[in-house]
């Protein structure tokens, strides 16, 4: 063999190529029925919000704001909200909003279970960070590859792919909670004779509370940030203006709609961290 050959490539994209044409042959029917039922929840959550006036659904936002925060972060929901309204993005902002609650209520729900049996199952931990690293330095287009395939361009490969990139940090702290919930405490739990479910949920989660709000803090960000993104496969909402305005070269209206995910992750970042808090300033 001549010095100058080179080796032979290992197949790596063959193989990821035909395991993803393994799955959307065998599952399509699941895939695409998930993905009707699906489309008609985001449907049916978007219209239902675009329903109400849009005064009435900021002031109802604005409300929550102050029952889950302080009263300067439902002033700045207020006003930011109206000034999203009147750049006439409202309807890209309440589609984007959908999207962000959706994926994170799924993320969240996949995560905290996951994180928890990483935090007291040391064999479940050891299998669980690395693929978490894995997970986190992949970039987030890559997130986007496998989605379309299964589920086909539209929000329901948005959300797929937002779930996937945005889980890591919600279970990476509700791990981390748990673990570092003072041992003296477990032990005084085991001397009363508590059971691990009542360790669990009467003590362990109530401490670490903060800190898997923390996580669901991130999670609610990069799912935001990941909407924005998969506005490149058919997402549509403030992302979807972003990537026309690109498309057109149109920088002004790039930066409106750039400023309106600005706004709404404001909005979410600072309730988020009230609760994890709790309700400390006005």
């Amino acid at each position: 063999m001549s010095m100058n050959m080179p080796l032979p490539k290992f197949p790596l994209g063959n193989a990821i190529e035909a395991l993803i044409d393994f799955f959307t042959e065998h599952f399509a029917f699941f895939t695409k029925g998930l993905s009707r039922v699906t489309e008609t929840g985001i449907d049916a959550l978007v219209e239902g919000m675009l329903w109400l006036p849009p005064w009435a659904l900021i002031l109802l936002f604005a409300a929550l704001a102050l029952w889950l925060s302080t009263r300067r972060i439902a002033l700045f929901t207020l006003v930011g909200l109206f000034f999203v309204w009147n750049l006439r993005l409202w309807e890209p902002t309440v589609s984007t909003i959908a999207l962000v609650l959706i994926s994170t209520l799924v993320a969240v729900s996949a995560a905290i279970p996951l994180g928890i049996l990483a935090a007291l199952y040391r064999p479940v931990n050891r299998v669980t960070m690395p693929v978490l690293d894995f997970m986190q330095t992949m970039p987030a287009f890559v997130y986007l590859i496998p989605a379309i395939p299964f589920f086909g361009l539209g929000p329901v490969s948005a959300i797929f792919s937002t779930v996937i990139f945005a889980m890591p940090p919600a279970i990476r702290l509700t791990c981390l909670g748990i673990q570092q919930v003072p041992e003296d405490l477990i032990e005084a739990a085991d001397a009363f004779g508590s059971t691990r479910s009542q360790k669990l949920f009467k003590l362990q989660l109530p401490l670490a509370g903060p800190t898997i709000m923390a996580g669901v803090n991130q999670t609610i960000m990069l799912s935001l940030s990941m909407v924005v993104i998969a506005a490149m496969i058919g997402a549509g909402g403030l992302g979807g203006e972003v990537w026309k305005a690109i498309q057109r070269l149109k920088p002004g209206m790039g930066f409106e709609a750039g400023l309106g995910v600005v706004i709404v992750a404001i909005i979410l970042d600072r309730i988020t961290q009230n609760i994890g808090k709790g309700k400390t300033a006005p």
